[in-house]
């Protein structure tokens, strides 16, 4: 303990002789956000330009994936580093007796390893503004952002006060502000609503694109006003002369939702959100990419990653060789911010730090694995340059080479028949390393409730 203590002194004394030059962190993680949804993606009408801006002043990074094809387990991964299945998170975080029909837990457990409590006890400012959902707003007895070693919040599907969805931005400004007067680096999750439903729009908005159709005038309106506030996140990091100290990632959790042919434009209400456009006006593209949201191909879990610190972070660089997981943010974010990672802690991802210097590299050396709940498509492998996805059965496969083919156009498993043996026997063998059910204090008192009636 003496030698710990002293190790803490000196590196107290030394920020405070010579400044803290660990760089703010800042994750923007969008709802449902497609990879096509962005003009430097060469979408035909959506306007996005201070996402462009960021891809203009860093990499673009083309070969990211998201844990899941929905939300929850997604956010899971992020602030655990770990494949959400370790915590029997396998979709959405919803009431008490969904979350139990789907042998899920109730809520991420606050004491699993977490990445803002890494970098709270690494010396930085932690916040959170936005989406939660790491539990659910009809779940009152959940754990609040707080809980999970987060300073500030600002937050709705959650329990407690839902926080307005357009008010994120608003409230990160001054988190900044007062940290940077502090002179304490800061760590803020930005999760955004958009663009997932109800789509709250700003008719002022949609003057700009009258010319569409009404559904595609709501969609583009929806991300031209969250793209606006990105903007003035980092109009507020210039004014403060904090942009080259300042890592910003713009991500999503997944891929975009689409409703069925013929889904009509109604309003329709979120117990968090409020009353807005429903799946009527859900026109998301994936750039080519299978399939949408929900889904282990790519249209599902391929979503847009671009970086942007500058001196750091090159620069209008398209990477499409580095392939990066939502599970490596938790190992990379702290190797930035030189927060020691517990002894016992084993990360499913890897620290990325050389590819945002730039580093590319072929393949993927440490494998990646998806489950999720349905019969079809349930489960998904990445090792080197090769995909797998698999059905729950573990009786049907689809193989790819993603190096040569990441849009997945050419299935090869029935002419490369030992690598998905080889894959298969890589999900047996994880399959062997998850719990049964959830454990922890995870649960709400809402399930003893619900057995009584």
């Amino acid at each position: 303990m003496k030698i710990l203590r002293t190790i803490y002194i000196f590196l107290f004394l030394s920020l405070v002789c010579f400044g803290d030059d660990r760089p703010n962190i800042i994750f923007i993680f969008a709802d449902d956000w497609g990879w096509g949804d962005l003009g430097c993606h060469g979408h035909p009408y959506l306007k996005t330009p201070n996402i462009d801006r960021l891809a203009e002043e860093g990499t673009d990074f083309h070969r990211f994936s998201v844990a899941s094809g929905v939300c929850s387990p997604s956010r899971t991964a992020v602030m655990t580093g770990h494949f959400p299945a370790r915590y029997s998170i396998d979709g959405h975080f919803a009431w008490v007796p969904s979350n139990q029909k789907r042998n899920m837990p109730d809520w991420l457990n606050p004491q699993a390893p977490l990445l803002t409590k890494f970098l709270q006890e690494a010396g930085y400012a932690t916040a959170h503004y936005g989406k939660w959902h790491l539990a659910n707003d009809m779940i009152p007895d959940s754990p609040l952002p707080s809980a999970y070693g987060i300073d500030e919040y600002g937050a709705f599907n959650c329990a407690g006060p839902q926080m307005f969805v357009h008010d994120d931005v608003k409230m990160a400004i001054p988190f900044i502000e007062r940290s940077h007067e502090l002179g304490k680096p800061f760590f803020i999750n930005l999760w955004m609503h958009e663009p997932h439903t109800p789509f709250h729009v700003d008719p002022k908005f949609m003057e700009q694109f009258s010319e569409l159709p009404q559904a595609d005038a709501i969609y583009a309106a929806t991300l031209f006003h969250a793209d606006l506030r990105i903007g003035q996140l980092l109009d507020a990091l210039e004014s403060n002369g904090l942009t080259e100290d300042t890592l910003v990632i713009f991500s999503s959790d997944n891929g975009p939702a689409r409703g069925a042919p013929g889904t009509p434009l109604v309003l329709t209400y979120d117990t968090a959100t409020g009353l807005g456009y429903g799946l009527g006006a859900a026109k998301g593209i994936t750039g080519g990419r299978l399939e949408y949201k929900g889904s282990l191909m790519e249209g599902g879990i391929g979503v847009p990653f671009i970086a942007r610190w500058p001196g750091k972070v090159p620069a209008g660089v398209i990477d499409k060789t580095n392939i990066i997981s939502a599970v490596d943010l938790l190992p990379t974010f702290c190797a930035l911010a030189d927060a020691p990672l517990p002894v016992d802690y084993r990360p499913d991802g890897i620290s990325q730090v050389s590819a945002l210097e730039g580093k590319p590299t072929t393949g993927r050396e440490t494998p990646l694995f998806w489950r999720m709940a349905k019969k079809s498509r349930a489960f998904a492998v990445v090792h080197k340059q090769w995909k797998m996805v698999a059905d729950s059965e573990l009786s049907k496969f689809e193989l790819f080479d993603l190096v040569a083919d990441p849009l997945e156009s050419k299935e090869l498993s029935s002419v490369q028949p030992e690598v998905v043996l080889e894959l298969k026997n890589l999900i047996v063998e994880w399959q062997k390393t998850l719990p049964a059910t959830p454990s922890g204090p995870v649960f709400s008192a809402l399930r003893a409730e619900n057995a009584l009636k």
